[in-house]
């Protein structure tokens, strides 16, 4: 009987302590960059739409799929209920309690509008993604996988299901993480089709050759764009004063990714030079760096999904025209540096750091304030602890 005893507990999956600590804190840290570094305690109602948060959609509240709530709201007025993590929406402000939810009141912030006319709503409010309609995680499925969303519609797609031709695949390097920032749905590539215009080091590697950009049209591009002048510069598509020597380092870094790492001289050097030169007036490009070429894209359909490099969004143009078309297309957000999921992320990363920061220091006070007595008696306690917890383990060896 005993051996039986043991073979069971040598087939129990065994973790040492730092394996457990380490996987709490890279739990701590997920659900952390999913929140934002919202840590739940108050209604976001009042910060207004803001440009990217944590939403949660409460079927039980909402069966509609027609209202989302913050952090908080999910933790405290719908404990209990049916709720659907929607990861981040962007330009969205807390439905608690307002019309959609009858005669249910928020607990946090109970003055509320009775609509947010702003608010967007899909499907995934219901619970359903892709262009398949299924939940995550899939109770059909035994194995889920990892779904991508769209940095335009903001819906999730099964890599199965995004519409690759067979000759295309999803950027990724050697060890299987992908290298792309953002991806866009093949239905949203439609509205993103000025994106054409641009040369082809803003897509993802791998996808590049066949990102329907035509290299000899790129070159044409860049040889037509004409130059604006002005001691502004753009580096990695953000206006910046720098020196002379810094202009040229910054004119040939953009050079080499243009042409793919060749020399340039001469009169090809300042066609690309040409490029990276911008005026800048409060962040807006005074010229267009594609001249008429950039809003002339109705001849240009995307109707496949597109993988975009890392810091793509810098190198949009921001001339007044080009800033009315994306206003035309919905898409301004393209261009706000606090909408990308990567900054968003950055932002809570950061706020950890500072949370963390915060409970040494306070720990650091509180020991600090403690007499000698006081020290060596939590001292001696935790010596105690260690001792006992050293036994413990002791009896299953």
């Amino acid at each position: 009987m005993s051996g039986e005893f043991d073979d069971d507990v040598e087939a129990e999956q065994t973790i040492s302590i730092n394996e457990y600590l380490n996987d709490v804190e890279e739990k701590e840290l997920e659900a952390d960059l999913v929140l934002g570094g919202d840590e739940g305690k108050e209604c976001t109602y009042s910060k207004g739409y803001m440009k990217r948060q944590a939403i949660f959609s409460c079927l039980t509240c909402a069966p509609e799929g027609n209202a989302g709530v913050c952090t908080a709201c999910s933790l405290t007025c719908h404990d209990g209920h049916e709720i659907v993590e929607l990861w981040t929406k962007r330009n969205f402000r807390c439905d608690c309690g307002n019309s959609k939810f009858g005669e249910f009141f928020c607990k946090l912030f109970p003055s509320k509008d009775v609509e947010n006319a702003e608010n967007s709503y899909n499907h995934n409010f219901k619970g359903v993604y892709c262009t398949c309609n299924r939940p995550y995680p899939d109770p059909d499925v035994e194995e889920q996988v990892e779904m991508i969303q769209c940095c335009i519609c903001e819906d999730w797609f099964h890599e199965e299901h995004i519409g690759l031709e067979p000759s295309d695949e999803i950027p990724r390097d050697d060890e299987g993480e992908p290298v792309y920032e953002d991806f866009i749905c093949k239905a949203c590539s439609a509205v993103c089709s000025f994106l054409s215009t641009y040369p082809q080091t803003i897509w993802a590697a791998g996808l590049r050759r066949n990102a329907g950009c035509n290299t000899n049209k790129d070159k044409d591009v860049l040889e037509e764009i004409p130059s604006a002048g002005g001691s502004g510069k753009l580096e990695n598509g953000i206006c910046s004063n720098g020196s002379p020597r810094e202009d040229n380092a910054i004119a040939n870094t953009s050079a080499e990714s243009v042409t793919g790492g060749k020399g340039v001289t001469g009169e090809s050097s300042k066609k690309i030079f040409d490029l990276v030169q911008c005026m800048n007036d409060g962040g807006v490009h005074t010229a267009c760096l594609f001249g008429d070429n950039i809003v002339a894209d109705g001849s240009i359909s995307l109707t496949k999904p597109l993988f975009l490099s890392k810091n793509w969004r810098a190198t949009l143009c921001r001339c007044k025209k080009c800033l009315s078309m994306y206003e035309q297309k919905r898409v301004s957000y393209l261009i706000d540096e606090e909408d990308s999921i990567a900054e968003y992320e950055r932002t809570a990363k950061q706020k950890r750091e500072e949370k963390l920061q915060q409970q040494e220091g306070a720990e650091l006070t509180f020991l600090n304030k403690l007499g000698h007595v006081e020290k060596m008696e939590i001292l001696n306690g935790i010596a105690d602890m260690k001792d006992e917890f050293h036994n413990f383990l002791v009896c299953f060896q």
